[in-house]
């Protein structure tokens, strides 16, 4: 059976020491969360998501969700009864502000659960994850009306939330969308069509689910122009605002899905249901990248959470496992093998996944930090830097966690060797729920194209301009140290890679966008290499004057600090240089062949 255990100590670290979290003390919410309400929040989740959350992960991934005659949905054996304790612990609006009923906690707070619940229950933790993303589309375009209808239910988790964007003939390329929007003359539409890949389309677990659906309105222009976007709620209001009549939205089948079976993945039809439009009329884009950019810094968090997980077991496995010897002589002569941990090649898969887990966390709450700030602060030059900062990283953080989040569960499996491959072990749940967030939300080479295509440029590279001025900084004034030599040294040559892949950029994907595309997913992990780095260049900075002043007890924890930021910039680190040479290659080769050549 699998274990899970919330890294809380190690995301206290990053916060309090790292980040400076108190620092924030002037935004609004930081002061409820003091650092002590913060310790006592984090470990509640971490009760949550080990004690109710991951006993039910198995248990999902096993008997998955049925669909009934009637085309009601049956989630799997316990769910409802966790999703209950989830809602009724407050933890749906933790971030959301007060006058809409939730706990105007930071957005920090609620990334940082998250990665624990996640870990614990991927597939359960997308029910109310793409809640978050319905909540936000409505906050930010909803009309007073609207919000004052919606979002109370949604807050609360009585209510929960979908998006629902693709359809059998478009995914990421909407402008293709045929769903339509009659209107009915009296402000509402008739919504007709068929989505599909909607998770959490139709379940159990709440009194009403509230559809974000995009669609277009009859005689609007075609092309992503001609998008709106509208509430649709599965059973329409009566004139008390409470669940009435049916909507004419159905399930018509779950998707048969490589994991995530815990999560109902549905196939959904609307026939003339009655729908709302959110926004304006031809907006539905704009609304849709709000639910988007939520979703897509979730799904990075998922990433980092299945790495998680999957490495704890491993480590677990590896302790427990004897097979072979030392080839320094035996670790365990009392026992006839050593446990497979003294051998070095399970070294580096544990230490990449540490390396990595550990920087990710960092990452993440970092963006998170910045979240926060562009939404709370009342200075506009912080607001947009900040602003800066999550559009720049964004589809690193979604794109580079996912990749290495599903390679680092393949890896954590191949430590267990054949009892990886045999279901009982969990192992295999983890590569395969792990698989879906390289896709959804956008697919991780669409992630990369829009680094490249969109974020780079913007505002004359104003945000990568800042990224290359901090770290550079960093590098800089850290550089008379000799203790901090040895991270420096990695992280400054990784941004030389990196800065060089970007004017390799400017110089050559505008002459030939083939050469951006060709190039972007490999900037796109250059740039990921680069940011994680510098995490590990702040943890370290900060473990060594943790030690240098008096580590309380804690000497061990900021010692494994240090020993793992170098295998990191030793290890993990020198692979810009690989990134920079293949993409420094163009597009010539990859564009040469005829597609009849394939």
């Amino acid at each position: 059976m699998p274990i899970f255990r919330a890294p809380v100590q190690d995301t206290l670290f990053v916060l309090n020491d790292v980040l400076g979290y108190e620092r924030y003390s002037n935004l609004a919410g930081f002061s409820d969360a003091s650092p002590d309400v913060l310790e006592a929040i984090l470990a509640e989740g971490a009760k949550l998501s080990e004690n109710v959350m991951h006993p039910l992960n198995r248990v999902g991934d096993m008997e998955g969700c049925v669909r009934n005659d009637d085309g009601s949905v049956t989630t799997p054996k316990g769910f409802k009864e966790a999703f209950d304790q989830y809602r009724e612990g407050g933890w749906m609006g933790l971030a959301v502000p007060v006058e809409h009923g939730g706990q105007g906690l930071p957005y920090t707070v609620h990334s940082a659960v998250g990665e624990y619940m996640s870990a614990a229950n991927m597939a359960l933790m997308m029910y109310p994850g793409l809640t978050q993303g319905a909540m936000a589309a409505i906050l930010v375009h909803g009309s007073d009306e609207q919000k004052a209808t919606w979002l109370p239910k949604m807050v609360e988790g009585a209510w929960t939330g979908t998006m629902n964007l693709t359809e059998p003939h478009c995914g990421t390329d909407l402008g293709l969308l045929r769903s339509k929007a009659v209107p009915n003359g009296d402000g509402s539409y008739k919504i007709s069509g068929q989505k599909i890949f909607i998770s959490a389309g139709e379940h159990d677990m709440s009194d009403n689910i509230i559809h974000l659906v995009l669609a277009r309105i009859e005689g609007a222009p075609e092309g992503v122009k001609g998008i709106s976007l509208f509430i649709v709620p599965k059973f329409n209001l009566d004139a008390s605002g409470n669940p009435g009549a049916r909507n004419a939205v159905s399930c018509g089948s779950i998707e048969e899905k490589m994991g995530i079976h815990g999560n109902s993945t549905c196939v959904m039809n609307y026939d003339e249901a009655n729908g709302f439009l959110l926004g304006e009329a031809n907006g539905g884009l704009k609304a849709m990248f709000t639910m988007m950019n939520e979703a897509r810094l979730g799904v990075g968090l998922q990433g980092l959470a299945v790495s998680e997980v999957a490495y704890q077991n491993a480590v677990a496995y590896a302790k427990d496992r004897i097979q072979g010897r030392s080839l320094t002589g035996p670790k365990a002569p009392d026992k006839k093998a050593d446990p497979i941990i003294v051998h070095p090649d399970i070294r580096r898969k544990l230490m990449t996944m540490k390396a990595f887990n550990e920087a990710g966390r960092a990452l993440v709450l970092w963006t998170a930090i910045n979240s926060d700030v562009a939404h709370r602060s009342e200075d506009g030059g912080e607001r947009q830097a900040a602003d800066d900062h999550m559009g720049l990283m964004t589809p690193v953080v979604k794109g580079v966690l996912t990749d290495k989040g599903f390679e680092h569960a393949v890896m954590a499996q191949q430590v267990f060797g054949g009892h990886g491959y045999i279901e009982e072990h969990g192992m295999s749940q983890f590569v395969r729920d792990a698989r879906i967030a390289m896709i959804y939300e956008g697919a991780n080479g669409v992630q990369a194209l829009d680094l490249v295509g969109r974020k780079l440029g913007l505002n004359g590279g104003r945000a990568v301009q800042a990224f290359f001025k901090e770290v550079g900084e960093f590098c800089e004034a850290n550089r008379g140290d000799e203790q901090m030599a040895p991270y420096t040294k990695g992280l400054k040559k990784g941004l030389n890679d990196l800065q060089a892949a970007t004017m390799w950029l400017v110089q050559n994907g505008m002459a030939n966008p083939d050469n951006a595309g060709a190039a972007s997913t490999d900037y796109m992990h250059l740039f990921g290499l680069v940011a994680l780095g510098y995490m590990w260049g702040r943890m370290v900075k900060t473990a060594q004057d943790k030690l240098a002043t008096g580590a309380n007890g804690s000497a061990d924890f900021y010692e494994t600090k240090l020993v793992t930021g170098r295998y990191f910039m030793e290890r993990v680190m020198p692979e810009t240089s690989a990134h920079l040479a293949r993409l420094s290659t163009g597009s010539a080769t990859m564009m040469a062949l005829s597609a009849e050549a394939f």
